[in-house]
């Protein structure tokens, strides 16, 4: 995955299939679909790939361009917003209704976007016989492509031509051994403090304001030999909460940091009484994306504490996260620097666990012990045999388990080999992904 992850922003009037063709890229519904325009007020983005490449896709909402309503025109702010943050922006039209005077509105504005944009006539559902979307050369806009977002048909061949489009990412200042570090957590949990606190000056702007951090800000650094490269992000907040496209882009550029960085450093408030839902989502958010993850509960100075408040604490929140009993926790100020250096090491610690490599015969030693303590379910009355594991790729981990039967291996039985596998070499901080695949016994 290249350093920069690219953003797609999908642009056009009101019910032309945007949010339809974003749920087919994405592979789930996850934008509202409706045949009344104007539903999709917001934008809604999400991390997916194709062909190798990750990038960000954002829908947006119709734009009505030169209406003086109130709603009319926040919606085109956003959507302008969502143009201004794109690498690639696809403009589409209705193939069934032909060109639009908002069409052609719009055609005007976004000629004068520096950047690529593919112009894409939707609902063509007759391909390739339909050929109405040869119309829309009139706007200007070249070549129009064909597709139907709601049966899929030409999704492929205009995600090829997307991926041509987007600028090849350059890692020309990463070395090697650079670590990228993403610093995440709510508003206001002191991200940028942490950050000054660890490098010792003050390179990020701090305030009692909460979402005083609009943009993420990198902030290389050398400890023991290695490059870090911090990256202070704007808190993430629920998407109901973000209210203006400044504070939804920051949130998008947080989500594209994570998926961008090697370490998440997690920052959550220990000071207020209880683990906000928030702090659940951002955590599930870095582990699931593949990250290690070291959780920071600062503002631990603020705490009235004893010889078991720490302790306590740690139980309460792991059995609310089962995961977190693998990553490592600190109780930290990034006010008076207490544990904050200790961040340091333990960034470098996960990062080595992230790319740790096990030998084949080692993981099949561990495996054999696994299956001898617990033999897999039967599988309509035939045995089910699990027959050897090789771990095929880092960052994460990833192990691929070969059975006569990967598909009857119950939920529970994965858990057990994963727990397994855990007890045997830790990876403190960073998960591991088990592969379940049918093959010939070696």
């Amino acid at each position: 995955m290249s350093r920069r992850l690219p953003v797609i922003a999908i642009v056009g009037r009101p019910n032309v299939g945007k949010s339809t063709f974003f749920n087919r890229v994405i592979g789930s519904r996850r934008a509202i679909v409706d045949d009344r325009p104007g539903v999709t007020r917001d934008r809604n983005f999400a991390a997916t790939d194709w062909g190798g490449r990750h990038f960000f896709i954002v829908d947006t909402g119709g734009v009505i361009e030169g209406s003086h309503e109130p709603l009319h025109r926040a919606i085109r702010h956003q959507a302008f917003a969502a143009v201004e943050e794109a690498d690639v922006i696809l403009f589409l039209v209705d193939g069934k209704d032909g060109v639009h005077p908002l069409d052609q509105a719009l055609a005007e504005v976004l000629r004068k976007a520096a950047k690529p944009v593919l112009l894409v006539a939707n609902k063509i559902d007759n391909l390739p016989h339909d050929q109405s979307h040869l119309d829309f050369w009139s706007l200007g806009m070249g070549e129009p492509i064909a597709v139907s977002a709601l049966s899929g048909k030409g999704s492929g061949d205009l995600l090829d031509l997307v991926l041509e489009a987007i600028p090849e990412a350059s890692d020309a200042d990463d070395t090697d051994d650079t670590i990228r570090v993403a610093v995440v957590g709510k508003p206001n949990v002191g991200k940028s403090s942490f950050v000054n606190r660890l490098i010792g000056e003050d390179r990020v702007v701090v305030s009692e304001v909460a979402g005083t951090t609009r943009d993420s800000i990198d902030t290389p650094f050398r400890y023991h030999g290695k490059n870090l490269v911090f990256i202070d992000t704007a808190g993430l907040r629920r998407h109901t909460k973000v209210k203006d496209s400044l504070e939804y882009y920051s949130a998008l550029r947080t989500e594209r940091a994570v998926y961008e960085s090697d370490v998440c450093v997690v920052l959550i408030d220990c000071s207020e009484e209880e683990l906000h839902g928030q702090d659940v989502k951002i955590l599930r958010t870095a582990w699931e994306a593949g990250k290690a993850v070291i959780l920071l509960a600062n503002k631990w100075d603020l705490v009235e504490k004893d010889t078991m408040t720490s302790v306590d604490f740690q139980k309460t929140i792991r059995q609310r996260i089962p995961f977190l009993q693998w990553v490592p926790m600190v109780f930290t100020s990034a006010l008076t620097g207490q544990r904050v250096r200790k961040c340091l090491d333990l960034i470098l610690e996960v990062s080595e666990e992230r790319q740790r490599r096990i030998e084949t015969h080692e993981v099949n030693e561990i495996m054999e012990g696994l299956l001898h303590r617990q033999p897999p379910p039967l599988h309509r009355g035939r045995r089910v045999q699990v027959k050897y594991a090789t771990q095929i790729t880092v960052a994460p981990p990833t192990f691929a388990i070969f059975s006569n039967f990967p598909k009857a291996l119950p939920a529970s039985y994965v858990r057990f080999l994963h727990n397994g596998f855990r007890d045997a070499w830790t990876f403190t901080g960073t998960p591991i992904r088990l592969r379940l695949r049918g093959g010939k016994e070696k």
